[in-house]
């Protein structure tokens, strides 16, 4: 049930988002420990506009479990 509805969290109408936040969902999120996975969850509560400039490096954010998150993310994705 949880993983259903981060699964539709995820989704956020611009395509490179929505295979970030996926994939990152499916790939490290299992593994995660607790305080990780709470800011993850809480990464998919921000609005559209924030999570966009986060993950695409043109704000940083005050959040230090939120930006290790983020890292995370980025880290994985091929350049």
């Amino acid at each position: 049930m949880k993983n259903s509805r981060l699964r539709w969290q995820c989704r956020r109408g611009m395509r490179e988002l929505d295979e970030l936040l996926l994939a990152y969902l499916k790939e490290c999120y299992p593994t995660a420990d607790d305080s990780e996975k709470a800011a993850f969850e809480a990464l998919l509560a921000l609005a559209d506009p924030e999570l966009n400039g986060y993950l695409l490096q043109r704000q940083t954010p005050a959040s230090e479990p939120i930006a290790r998150v983020i890292q995370h993310i980025l880290s994985r994705t091929p350049t």
